[in-house]
């Protein structure tokens, strides 16, 4: 009985060991697969240093070294505007950080339209374009679109006043960007506000004209779609058009053409009529 147990745990002993070194050499068959296809991506994907944000980043905050981490990026897919140089970023060093314009989510790369030049802070100014002014529109809940507007969207610009002895409601800006909300300027702001001014970016002719509409009538509001790209054309309805009121025409009538020719009978110039020739 002894012999036979003795056989059986023999037996048992040798089926074990060589089940492991099976295992064994087929994991190291598949390590050796795993890291040929390693060297081959790696060979066939040429990759770049490229600055992430190491957290989440509020607007607002300023952006610190320790903020940012470089990472291995693909050099045929790296996002426009972002950083490769540490003293590109950072050239004044946490002197004079750059301040976070826009949301950064953690491993998001730094991108320029979301920060602002070394020592400049996120105000308004900052966020205008070459050639571009700020301007001022004075709104209420109805002219403001019930305060669903944010710093980002696009709006159409309409004037309601008196024109040529009517009441005239007429298009006279398209598509103009908002930068503020207020005294917010924050274009991740999602929660609705009565806002009292908003602010768009325009340029100085468009800005003379917005002046002058809201010094003689009253502005509002139309908010333009994210995805559309089309450009309202001009609009103008009166008082006449919106009831349906057709206003009789006024025919003048032109008097009939007199042709005359002047001559002189010694010291005196007679006019005679003649017939007129075209």
């Amino acid at each position: 009985m002894r012999v036979v147990f003795g056989l059986v745990l023999v037996l048992g002993v040798a089926l074990a060991g060589g089940a492991m070194y099976l295992a064994k050499d087929r994991i190291a068959q598949y390590q050796n697969v795993l890291a040929s296809q390693q060297a081959k991506l790696a060979e066939a994907v040429t990759t770049t240093e490229v600055f992430v944000a190491n957290r989440q980043i509020r607007y607002g905050e300023p952006l610190t070294r320790a903020d940012v981490r470089p990472v291995a990026w693909p050099e045929n897919a790296v996002p426009a505007g972002a950083f490769a140089d540490a003293l590109e970023l950072f050239p004044e060093g946490d002197d004079n950080p750059r301040v976070v314009l826009r949301v950064m989510e953690r491993d998001e790369p730094i991108l320029r339209v979301k920060v602002t030049e070394p020592g400049q802070d996120a105000g308004v100014a900052s966020r205008l374009g070459r050639g571009m002014r700020a301007f001022a529109i004075t709104v209420d809940v109805a002219s403001g679109v019930s305060g669903f507007l944010r710093p980002g969207d696009r709006v159409d610009v309409y004037w309601t006043g008196e024109g040529n002895g009517r009441d005239v409601t007429r298009l006279i800006q398209a598509n103009v960007q908002i930068i503020a909300i207020d005294q917010d300027d924050d274009i991740d702001r999602n929660r609705p506000s009565i806002a009292r001014t908003v602010t768009v970016e325009a340029k100085p002719e468009q800005i003379a004209s917005l002046a002058q509409a809201q010094a003689t009538g009253r502005l509002s509001l139309a908010l333009v779609g994210v995805s559309d790209d089309t450009v309202a054309q001009d609009v103008e309805v009166d008082s006449d058009q919106l009831l349906g009121v057709e206003r009789p025409v006024e025919v003048v009538e032109q008097a009939p053409e007199v042709c005359t020719i002047r001559t002189r009978k010694g010291s005196e110039v007679v006019t005679m009529q003649i017939p007129c020739t075209n």
